[in-house]
């Protein structure tokens, strides 16, 4: 969460400018000829101005564009692939962005935009798995799959909102519909996710053609599948999950193995065999990248969040995980889910908390909350109000609970639990903290450390080197694609996370 933010965007605005990138109409199979029913030929006058609308709000959602030097080197990877589509004839037809995001993640958009996350670009080992990557994107612009996602997308942002919620909680038409839209995040989980299987397929057919027509290996995209799917098991079981559950750019995929499997055997269908994967010179370009949260938006630490310029901290209960975003930290677990995030302040918490049930209600519409209740919370003047809400599955209860860190700025939860469930949460409220000068500077940002293996490296002695208290081995496994009986040999290149 970047300081100071004020204020929350319509995720539904964002969802109607860039629908485009989610799971539409079935585009068909790959024709003898190599193309694709229904695929996209041309960028259209239309789709760039939607493109270009929609390019800064997504900047503003995503942690905004990464400014290190690796930006170059994806612009041309990025290009490069996403002009095999035949969607632009020039390269600069394409806007290619590496983005300063923590999550794995990437996605295109109609109009030539094409985003990668610093987080994913980490996880690669060669430039092909890059363009791999990007090209199954792209692909996803080409088949033309944003048209039933554009009709799909408010129904989906309604019901899909509170998943997790153990009472399977389905919110129909009802005023929670905008918490869901507002709130909780769906409006980025919507631009790249809920793909159908049959798209995600098609994507693949699509990104492993332009690999291959780029000179790449195309069994790059499935190494990529291997280790994106590996990297969320880790993830989940770090973080108290179920190992099993999808990442963020697969989560339509309940058997990503099939997926990974599907890929190789598709890939060595073609004509071309072998193909570049640029291992060496992707490695040395990788080299320094930031890595996992940046301290500017505040980083989370097990089940904490620490922000080292708001100087605040809270932790989550037990069995909840939080993601980082660019205004907001999203919390969520089986009991229920919330954000943290803030707003503009004049000193008057009342104003405040009605302030912000009045965007979880959306426009036109309200919320009847209880009596503003107030307290203090580790010497923080403090203020909270619960609402009860009918859905279409039952009762809901919405609580903010909001805290004055100065006269001219506040923080607050808004979370959302099965009604008479929002006491789960009751641990976080109070949680919240300064944190003193020496625990902000004590905060340290990680980045991509590529090393050259040498006499008497193992596994085990470059694994401890990796910044984690957790995992260390297993994090440095599936970051450079290894198996635990895997050799090293004097000159290898490998990838470790330092501070």
């Amino acid at each position: 969460m970047r300081q100071f933010s004020t204020k929350l965007m319509s995720a539904a605005g964002v969802i109607a400018l860039v629908a485009c990138t989610g799971s539409g109409a079935d585009a068909g199979a790959v024709n003898s000829a190599g193309s694709q029913a229904g695929e996209a030929r041309s960028i259209s006058a239309a789709e760039k101005q939607k493109g270009a609308e929609a390019h800064p709000q997504l900047l503003e959602e995503f942690g905004g564009a990464y400014t290190g030097p690796q930006v170059g080197y994806v612009v041309g990877v990025g290009q490069n692939i996403a002009v095999q589509s035949g969607l632009g004839n020039a390269r600069s037809d394409f806007t290619v962005t590496l983005l300063n995001s923590p999550v794995n993640n990437a996605f295109a958009i109609p109009g030539g935009y094409v985003y990668l996350t610093r987080q994913l670009m980490a996880l690669m080992n060669d430039e092909a798995e890059m363009a791999g990557v990007l090209g199954h994107e792209v692909g996803h612009v080409a088949a033309r799959h944003s048209e039933k996602r554009q009709k799909a997308a408010t129904r989906n942002s309604i019901l899909g909102v509170l998943g997790q919620i153990g009472s399977q909680i389905l919110l129909g038409d009802s005023s929670l519909g905008r918490i869901g839209q507002e709130i909780f995040g769906t409006g980025s989980q919507l631009l790249t996710l809920k793909y159908s299987r049959k798209q995600e397929y098609e994507a693949d057919d699509l990104g492993i053609r332009y690999l291959a027509s780029a000179g790449y290996d195309p069994q790059a995209l499935s190494s990529m599948l291997y280790s994106l799917a590996a990297q969320s098991a880790i993830d989940a079981r770090a973080a108290g999950r179920d190992a099993r559950s999808a990442p963020e750019w697969a989560s339509t995929h309940p058997d990503p193995a099939r997926r990974v499997t599907r890929a190789a055997t598709n890939a060595s269908k073609l004509t071309r065999s072998g193909g570049v994967r640029n291992r060496d010179q992707f490695l040395q370009n990788l080299d320094g990248i930031l890595y996992g949260d940046d301290p500017k938006q505040g980083v989370i630490e097990g089940n904490s969040f620490l922000h080292r310029d708001l100087k605040l901290k809270f932790t989550v209960p037990n069995g909840f995980s939080m993601q980082n975003g660019a205004r907001a930290v999203s919390i969520s677990g089986s009991g229920g889910q919330g954000q943290f995030t803030t707003g503009a302040y004049n000193g008057n918490m009342t104003s405040y908390i009605d302030t912000a049930f009045k965007s979880l209600a959306g426009e036109g519409k309200t919320i009847a909350y209880g009596n503003i209740e107030r307290t203090t919370v580790n010497g923080l003047p403090a203020a909270y109000a619960m609402a009860r809400v009918d859905s279409s599955n039952g009762q809901v209860d919405v609580t903010v609970f909001a805290y004055e860190f100065s006269k001219s700025s506040a923080f607050h939860f808004a979370t959302i639990a099965p009604a008479g469930s929002a006491a789960v949460f009751s641990p976080m409220y109070q949680s919240i903290n300064r944190l003193s000068a020496n625990e902000a500077a004590a905060i340290r940002s990680r980045k991509v450390d590529v090393v050259t293996v040498k006499s008497g490296d193992t596994i085990s002695s470059l694994s401890s080197r990796m910044a984690y208290s957790n995992y260390q081995q297993d994090r440095f496994l599936v970051l450079n694609r290894l198996n635990a009986n895997d050799g090293l040999r004097v000159g290898q290149k490998v990838k470790i996370i330092t501070y």
